[in-house]
């Protein structure tokens, strides 16, 4: 690891901890040359699959994509970042542990609605609506009705 002050090449490890539920390590580093401080954390880089799109296009898998549509549909709704989070967590440990190279976008379309189920309602209907592409009040009555009787039969 390179000093940031002077871009010497040796630096010494303070103090490590678990950050990020155990999936980040916070290191404390102080450079052996200018005896400054600094901190550094690291993550272990995970292969995610790549996503085959609807038009046959295969494109990386995109973190910001996704939690950009998940806080979209979240606008204005009572969940909290941590939580938010959390679900994009989810959501990246199913893609990894299929163990698959690629994946269809809607099968990740279908774990973001089932994230966005837990996380708040009218966030998932609001998803729904668009990634389903309803066409008309009908469609969309019918995924409120099918939501309110999965409600009914798990209470």
């Amino acid at each position: 690891m390179h000093c940031p002050f002077c871009s010497a090449v040796d630096t010494k490890v303070i103090d490590s901890r678990l950050v990020a539920e155990g999936n980040n390590v916070r290191r404390r580093r102080e450079c052996i040359t200018c005896a400054e401080r600094f901190t550094t954390y690291e993550a272990a880089e995970l292969v995610m699959p790549r996503i085959i799109k609807a038009g046959g296009i295969r494109e990386p898998f995109n973190e910001d994509k996704m939690t950009a549509g998940l806080m979209k549909a979240l606008e204005k709704r009572p969940v909290s970042i941590e939580r938010v989070e959390e679900a994009v967590t989810k959501i990246k440990a199913s893609l990894r542990s299929t163990g698959e190279r690629e994946i269809d976008s809607r099968t990740v379309g279908e774990l973001v609605m089932s994230q966005l189920r837990d996380l708040d309602e009218v966030a998932f209907v609001r998803f729904a609506s668009v990634y389903r592409s309803f066409k008309d009040l009908d469609e969309f009555r019918q995924e409120i009705d099918r939501l309110s009787n999965e409600e009914k039969s798990e209470g």
